[in-house]
């Protein structure tokens, strides 16, 4: 079992920055591709950045250049960092864990909001 919990959403100007956690239990998280999604009132969850175990990253297009995803093996945490922000980054993002192919675990996510 695994649980993800996520922080550090809340309402900022367009132009400024925020950084979101996600604390994940379970011993073997560092094995784990790590992602980020958000959802938008009205829209479909969309895929915002992955790292998998070697750190290495991948980014949706809009907001490639401005977001960041990095984790911390040691605290089983990973981190969304948001420069730049627009008001359509306003949204509920959640963290979730990758199995293969699939992504099996969700945190309950956290609002951000992005005011112009």
């Amino acid at each position: 079992q695994v649980q993800l919990v996520e922080s550090g959403g809340g309402l900022v100007q367009a132009g400024r920055s925020l950084r979101l956690s996600c604390a994940a239990s379970g011993r073997t998280f560092s094995g784990y591709t790590m992602g980020w999604f958000r959802q938008a009132p009205g829209k479909e969850r969309e895929f915002v950045a992955a790292i998998n175990w070697s750190k290495i990253t991948s980014y949706a297009d809009s907001v490639k250049g401005r977001f960041t995803i990095s984790r911390d093996n040691a605290k089983n945490t990973v981190y969304l960092q948001m420069n730049s922000l627009k008001p359509e980054d306003t949204a509920v993002y959640y963290c979730s864990k990758r199995d293969g192919s699939s992504w099996d675990y969700w945190g309950q996510g956290t609002q951000v909001t992005v005011s112009s």
